[in-house]
């Protein structure tokens, strides 16, 4: 199933339109394993009409690979294709054949053709530069190893400066799960964005005719489920040394988010926590958090940094089945029930939150929120913690949210809570005592707010939006 992508489509279609600085075009594309990469490059090729070729690295010598590569371009079965000496005789051929025409060749997993041999990259960048860049040819680098595809933009990389075109591919949107989901109710599909977030493979791996529940006990929870393989898969592919990374994400999944807790639970020394948690971030594995309170200037020098797993299934697969995987296979049901058991305040915590902050963005760049925030995010202290916080620093204005996945509709005490208790705490932590600051309130409901609730929020001004207004608003 092909879902969205509108704007990387757009942008694939104005790359075969450039005439600047050429016809040719050199192109990255790059994201994490599963993300959709090359069902949008060959959805694009054939929308496009123009003829493609697409070839994929294997883990292989590089002489077979430079086999396959010729194979493909001239369409012929793998052993009458002849063999080639280098990279640089490959791409000679290859611009040959394609001299005059307008073509799309796509270099799919292209990490795994420099690791068979580093020259690999040299060698296209000298065939760009004799060849290719004054033909008709648009190359579409491809890739999965984030760190990889990012050093081909390095300013050492042979093709620095060469590169006519990049984007870094994301999940899908949460909007996107209606598609995947039709007969889900919004409750529903939250939750399930907080198990597989926008991963077009995990959510095609998903039974939508099933509920959420049940995707969970049958296919997740199943034995043999890719599921179940997944995080170690991604770990195994991108480092040499695995162990300790897997480690660091067991505890930051399981609740560890300062240094000091991450240090106890994964038994590591500060020494080395640092670099490994320096790799997990270059990999967009996990990131580190700040308060939005903090001023720019101090980001560097903060110690109240917290890190959290980026990628929503890990957040789940971490929480809820690592703990329990020697039980996963003759014990699934028990290991249900404590999905189950602790479902509704881990989406609460992960998607509900991200998605209020979302809208909120999405709100600031549509002018609804009154204010043009410069960053979005949460506040905490030892104080206080607010799940929703916009900052406009210039003007000191902020906006504070609350986020409630409770079953029950939101009662008067919670609004009165945020702006009598937690709204001062909040104004002491920003510079000068948040002296002159323009505090406004905005209130996330799983289910809605109660009449008395309503009326407190009015007194205030504040905005109010249930889950269906979030479905109905987020993009």
């Amino acid at each position: 199933m092909f879902v969205d992508r509108e704007q990387e489509l757009a942008f694939l279609n104005r790359v075969l339109e450039r005439r600047r600085p050429g016809p040719a075009q050199l192109l990255l594309l790059y994201g994490r394993r599963r993300v959709g990469k090359t069902n949008l490059l060959m959805h694009w090729s054939i929308q496009s009409g123009v003829p493609t070729t697409y070839w994929t690295a294997e883990k292989e010598p590089a002489a077979l690979q430079r086999r396959k590569l010729y194979a493909a371009l001239v369409g012929l079965p793998i052993p009458q294709a002849p063999t080639f000496e280098s990279w640089a005789e490959v791409w000679d051929a290859a611009a040959n054949l394609l001299a005059g025409k307008r073509h799309i060749l796509v270099l799919d997993e292209l990490p795994y053709a420099m690791e068979s041999d580093p020259a690999a990259l040299s060698a296209l960048q000298h065939a760009w530069d004799r060849h290719f860049q004054h033909t008709e040819t648009v190359i579409a680098l491809c890739g999965s190893q984030i760190r990889v595809m990012e050093g081909i933009q390095a300013a050492q990389s042979p093709l620095f400066g060469r590169l006519t075109g990049r984007w870094h591919l994301q999940q899908l949107p949460f909007a996107a799960l209606k598609a995947f989901f039709p007969s889900w109710s919004v409750e529903e599909r939250i939750a399930g964005y907080a198990v597989v977030g926008g991963i077009p493979a995990y959510l095609g791996w998903l039974d939508s005719e099933l509920s959420l529940v049940e995707n969970i006990r049958e296919v997740i929870l199943d034995p043999g489920s890719m599921f179940g393989a997944e995080p170690a898969f991604l770990l195994y592919d991108e480092l040499r040394e695995p162990q300790p990374h897997l480690a660091i994400l067991k505890a930051i999944g399981a609740g560890a988010h300062t240094l000091d807790e991450i240090k106890n639970a994964a038994l590591i020394s500060k020494a080395h926590l640092s670099s490994y948690l320096v790799r997990l971030q270059d990999l967009k594995m996990v990131e580190r958090r700040l308060p939005v309170t903090i001023p720019q200037s101090e980001q560097r020098i903060s110690r109240k940094g917290r890190y959290h797993l980026c990628d929503a299934y890990f957040r789940f697969y971490f929480r809820f089945l690592a703990p329990h995987h020697d039980r996963l296979a003759f014990a699934p049901q028990t290991v249900l029930q404590q999905i189950q058991s602790g479902l509704r305040a881990f989406v609460g915590q992960t998607a509900f939150e991200e998605l209020s902050r979302r809208w909120v963005m999405e709100q600031a760049q549509a002018g609804g929120l009154g204010f043009v925030p410069s960053v979005v995010g949460s506040h905490w202290s030892r104080s206080v913690q607010v799940d929703v916080v916009a900052i406009n620093w210039q003007h000191r204005e902020i906006l504070l949210g609350e986020c409630k996945w409770g079953a029950d509709a939101v009662d008067r005490q919670v609004v009165r809570e945020l702006i009598e208790q937690k709204t001062p705490r909040v104004l002491r932590d920003l510079p000068n005592g948040g002296a002159d600051w323009t505090v406004r309130y905005a209130y996330f409901a799983r289910t809605g707010f109660t009449n008395e609730a309503r009326n407190e929020a009015t007194r205030h001004n504040a905005l109010l939006i249930d889950a269906a207004s979030l479905d109905a608003q987020l993009g």
